[in-house]
């Protein structure tokens, strides 16, 4: 069964709620400039209509980064029992009451891995429309999940199946970011790719600034640009007046939004 067309997925005119999982770096009162940023304008332009989903990392960043490259392969058999695809589904529930809205669920970097795993969660609570009658939209910004994983795979089936509406993946990566995919189709491979992401010197597929070099002009362009308010104005652009992912009222205030940052 092949996707729906781009139109019909897109609804210009309906109620929308955007709900955000940030990378694992982030606390629910410490972001990075990016985060913040992206945070800060979403409200500017949706208010009450976007929020970001709190409370579902752990303290210790390196800990959600090793979460994630455990996790980035496949669905998990037993989300049921995965306190952070629990946490943030329900907040997603709570959040979003009337049934008749259009979810839209966007992520970055390490919480692209979270969002996806609980995009599937989701897919499979709401296979009889109980929560959300639209299949809801997914947005997986500077991924570390692979195109060819199985984890990825069940995004696109849900999405044939209807549960999903628009994947934006592609779309959402940066030029030149190594990390883009680093989850591979194995945690043998993922591990591998951190490792050589960490120290390129010694990897024949990875070359430098290493993912540890955070510095604001010579560090990977990952960190980099995490650094930067542009991503966000960016993303933005890309996601809600390229895409129109939220509809044509929330597509003009993003304009203007945008417009006095300038």
């Amino acid at each position: 069964m092949e996707p729906l067309s781009y139109q019909t997925k897109v609804n210009t005119n309906g109620k929308c709620k955007v709900l955000f999982f940030a990378g694992g770096e982030t606390r629910d009162d410490k972001f990075n400039i990016f985060t913040g940023s992206f945070i800060r304008l979403m409200k500017k332009i949706m208010e009450d209509d976007f929020d970001f989903i709190r409370g579902i990392y752990f303290k210790f960043p390196m800990i959600n980064v090793i979460w994630a490259l455990n996790h980035a392969q496949n669905p998990v058999r037993d989300a049921d029992s995965k306190k952070i695809i629990v946490k943030a589904f329900q907040q997603i529930i709570e959040t979003c009451q009337s049934p008749e809205l259009q979810l839209i669920i966007v992520s970055s970097s390490t919480g692209s891995i979270v969002a996806a795993q609980t995009a599937c969660y989701l897919a499979e609570k709401n296979k009889n429309k109980l929560y959300f009658i639209k299949p809801f939209h997914l947005v997986l910004g500077a991924s570390m999940i692979a195109p060819e994983s199985a984890l990825y795979k069940r995004l696109v089936q849900y999405q044939n199946e209807g549960k999903i509406g628009i994947i934006l993946n592609d779309e959402v990566q940066d030029d030149g970011d190594t990390s883009y995919g680093v989850g591979g189709t194995t945690r043998i491979e993922a591990y591998r790719n951190a490792l050589g992401l960490m120290l390129p010197f010694l990897s024949a597929k990875f070359n430098g600034p290493s993912f540890l070099n955070t510095n604001s002009e010579s560090g990977h362009i990952h960190r980099r640009r995490s650094q930067t308010v542009q991503k966000a104005i960016d993303y933005i652009n890309i996601i809600f007046i390229k895409n129109n992912l939220a509809g044509d009222h929330y597509r003009e205030m993003a304009k203007t939004i945008l417009e006095n940052q300038i």
